[in-house]
């Protein structure tokens, strides 16, 4: 549509078609100094939807609806749509602009990347902002993501993430039938569109096997959030069957050691390949065992019933309980005794330990730099491995263990991957660390903004964005679930004059503003709420306030 002041001429317009657009063109005659309103509709259909035939028909009527609104009511509706997501979850950082500008934009791009209103779709790393990875789906999804959206959406958008996975559970049974597992272990891509293994490198396909631990994973994170044990219930437990099932077979007995061993992985840290008993890979699969077994106890107990059904359903035997218990009693996990540390996998200490600090600035980013062989016999750590471990078990292990391998581990990590530097930053605030936190605070706020890693013309990192978020809620506010309630361990940065952000918690919305003297949780529900500050227990009455001087 083409308005003009003044008289002019318009002419039919022309359209054409080329290799990955559409174009249309106008031709008119244009008055000196006049003015030349261009309005552009445009609607998106998908085949997903509609059946091929009915596209057109489809479209066509969305867009004359679309015009008959016009271009105001439509902007209305569009600006009142942010407005609600802002007051659901924006956060606000007094006394930093650079720090407040990430955060905003790190929420922008995750909610203009993903409204999870259909199961059938997922987070692509790069959202709508580049092609690379082809929109893909990986396990950055069920690690950074869910959390983000549990806290600032209606739970059936963090339950869509989790039914996603379901429905292609019977393709990550083929993916691990494939590759010679038996007996419905299954699975999960690495990089999937459908449920496919669309990866093609084998490092990544057959050893980079820990995402199948996140899948298992953000099923406990999302019942421990949200309370909600009917998704396990009624599909998760026969996911974590499948999982489990696959651990079982994956490991094997060392006679040498006694016990149980992982060989041929790659963890989190690609800048290693086919490595044994990788420390991350063995936990998750253990914590994977134990927690199946878990679930499968309380499904018993409490609806044998459904669990007669999954049963037959997955011909489940109680021997299988029986071996997972013994890989659970004897696994093998690699770890120094004289530094106190998780090994990051067997032989790591063999390699020249130099510190990311005794790099020439020239040598980085390493992947653009360096050759594979260099990288690979170097000591140098992508992105979190041994810390993703303890950031998603902190609660298996003390205060002093958390430092020690953070103390190793943190300065031989190049921050090379999107996702590393919000779990070093969360790491950072847990053991008092606060410079290193803000480091890194800063670091994934603003990868893309300052292209720190030279690789944002590739298109922005949206999953790693949700670590953003990550990072202000559970670093700086602390924030974390047990025993069903939130607790708060709060600290600013110094130059920080206040910090605000905002949750949903189950059944209430808590409002949460931090300074450098105090905290201050507005309970926004019609029930009261209790949690805890730095340990120490408090009630909050529907609708009610609470201030409370800091670390009191």
């Amino acid at each position: 549509m083409i308005e003009q002041t003044g008289n002019y001429t318009h002419n039919a317009s022309e359209t054409g078609t080329a290799q990955k657009y559409a174009s249309q063109t106008f031709i008119t005659a244009i008055s000196q100094a006049a003015p030349v309103t261009i309005e552009k509709y445009v609607v998106i259909a998908s085949s997903l939807n509609h059946g091929e035939a009915e596209l057109l028909k489809y479209s066509q009527s969305l867009l004359n609806s679309a015009v008959f609104k016009g271009i105001e009511v439509l902007e209305n509706a569009h600006a009142l749509k942010w407005h609600q997501v802002w007051q659901d979850c924006d956060i606000i950082i007094e006394g930093d602009t650079a720090a407040q500008q990430g955060i905003r934009f790190n929420i922008f791009q995750l909610y203009a990347t993903y409204n999870g209103r259909d199961s059938r779709l997922n987070i692509g790393p790069k959202g709508f902002t580049g092609e690379k990875y082809g929109g893909s789906t990986y396990w950055d999804t069920e690690a950074y993501c869910l959390p983000f959206y549990m806290a600032t959406s209606d739970i059936t958008i963090a339950k869509n993430l989790l039914v996603y996975r379901y429905n292609q559970l019977d393709k990550a049974i083929e993916n691990a039938k494939n590759l010679g597992f038996t007996n419905g272990a299954a699975l999960y891509p690495m990089v999937t569109m459908n449920g496919e293994e669309c990866h093609n490198e084998w490092e990544i396909t057959f050893e980079e096997i820990h995402r199948n631990g996140a899948i298992a994973y953000a099923i406990y994170d999302y019942e421990k959030y949200t309370g909600d044990t009917t998704y396990c219930d009624d599909k998760g437990i026969e996911v974590l069957i499948g999982i489990a099932r696959f651990w079982a077979q994956r490991v094997n007995f060392s006679t040498h050691k006694k016990q149980y061993v992982m060989l041929g992985v790659t963890g989190p840290n690609e800048y290693e390949n086919n490595v044994n008993n990788n420390w991350y890979t063995s936990y998750i699969a253990v914590w994977c065992l134990r927690f199946t077994s878990d679930k499968i106890a309380h499904l018993k107990s409490n609806n044998a019933s459904r669990w007669n059904e999954v049963s037959k359903k997955v011909n489940f035997t109680e021997s299988e309980l029986t071996k997972w218990s013994d890989i659970i009693d004897l696994m093998f996990f690699p770890e120094d005794k004289e530094l106190g540390i998780f090994l990051q996998q067997d032989g790591y200490l063999d390699k020249e330990q130099i510190l990311v600090n005794d790099l020439p600035a020239s040598d980085r980013p390493l992947n653009q730099k360096w050759s594979w062989d260099r990288i690979l016999r170097s000591c140098f750590i992508k992105q979190a491995d041994v810390l993703q471990g303890l950031y998603f078990f902190e609660e298996d292990f003390d205060l002093d263990t958390h430092k020690r391998n953070f103390d190793f581990y943190e300065p031989r990590t190049v921050h090379e991957s999107s996702l590393s530097p919000c779990v070093h930053s969360i790491l950072a605030a847990k053991i008092g660390d606060r410079e290193k936190s803000y480091e890194m605070y800063l670091r994934t706020s603003r990868l893309d903004l300052n292209d720190y890693n030279n690789d944002t013309e590739d298109g922005l990192h949206i999953t790693s964005m949700a670590g953003t978020w990550l990072s202000v809620v559970k670093g700086f506010g602390g924030l974390r679930v047990h025993d069903g309630m939130l607790h708060f361990t709060p600290y600013l940065p110094g130059h920080f004059t206040a910090l605000d952000f905002r949750v949903k918690f189950r059944k209430a919305i808590v409002s949460c503003r931090i300074t450098q003297s105090g905290i201050y949780i507005t309970n926004e529900s019609n029930e009261k709420m209790i949690f805890t500050i730095y340990g120490k227990q408090h009630e909050i009455e529907a609708n009610g306030r609470l201030e409370t001087s800091y670390q009191s």
